[in-house]
């Protein structure tokens, strides 16, 4: 159990954004059930998105605030499970600033999606969306489509590829009794299908993250071995590049100079 916890206490404190995002939910709710029980204060209206377009554009924060805030324990608890799970596993194969991107994209996708569902099916646009469930489950689909058969451990003891953990994950918290909570659940969809949309376009090497329509596309010039004083110095650039960026971003030659420096210790 010790060495189990001190492997996870490790894990966080290398991963600064999912910590972040992992505090962030969870601070939240505290601070809202606290306002609530011992204030008297409801911020809920304030924190979560309303699905009337007629109170949203006054409040077009909520579509980014949404995705932190949670009054249940229950659903905090398994969203920040399944963001624990699914994000150390994403972060270390595609860095943790593609996680915070999947995150909140993910997110505004499954908000964006829902808002329109309800301009078509009006019964749908009573209440507030909150939850972090569209951003978890974004990763969790991107994951299944950049490395399928990844093997995990369901319950930590039945082992099987990644992308059957997604389908069975995705089935319970969505599809079963979609009579509940349905506004919730499309944005489950949504969430999930701006993943897998993420991840397609990632392997063919297109990074969506990259694409940006306020900035310039400039090829920055590549670094090389000869840029660098020492092999040291070289050695850190690349474990800090894979760090944030994940091993696939480097280049075929960074590659082989890592394995060399490697062999060299």
């Amino acid at each position: 159990m010790k060495k189990a916890y001190n492997k996870t206490w490790y894990q966080l404190n290398n991963s600064n954004f999912l910590t972040a995002l992992l505090v962030l939910n969870f601070t939240i709710f505290v601070l809202i059930n606290v306002s609530i029980h011992l204030l008297g204060l409801n911020l809920i209206p304030y924190l979560a998105m309303p699905l009337q377009e007629s109170e949203l554009i006054y409040k077009p924060w909520t579509l980014i605030s949404y995705m932190f805030l949670h009054t249940d324990f229950f659903h905090l608890l398994f969203n920040l499970l399944m963001l624990y799970f699914a994000g150390i596993l994403f972060q270390n194969i595609l860095g943790e600033k593609r996680l915070l991107y999947l995150y909140i994209i993910s997110g505004l996708v499954g908000a964006v999606t829902l808002l329109i569902m309800q301009m078509i099916f009006p019964a749908l646009s009573a209440g507030y969306l909150l939850g972090a469930s569209a951003s978890v489950m974004g990763i969790i689909a991107a994951l299944a489509i950049y490395t399928p058969n990844y093997p995990v451990h369901l319950f930590f003891v039945i082992e099987m590829p990644f992308k059957y953990f997604a389908l069975i994950t995705f089935i319970l918290s969505t599809i079963l009794d979609f009579s509940f909570n349905t506004g919730g659940k499309i944005t489950h969809v949504g969430g999930a299908l701006f993943g897998l949309l993420y991840a397609y376009y990632l392997k063919k090497g297109i990074d969506l993250q990259a694409i940006s329509l306020f900035k310039p596309k400039n090829t920055p010039m590549p670094l090389t071995k000869k840029r660098f004083k020492d092999d040291e110095e070289y050695l850190d650039y690349l474990l800090d590049k894979i760090s944030t960026k994940g091993y696939h971003s480097l280049s075929k030659q960074e590659k082989e100079d890592l394995f060399k420096i490697s062999q060299k210790k």
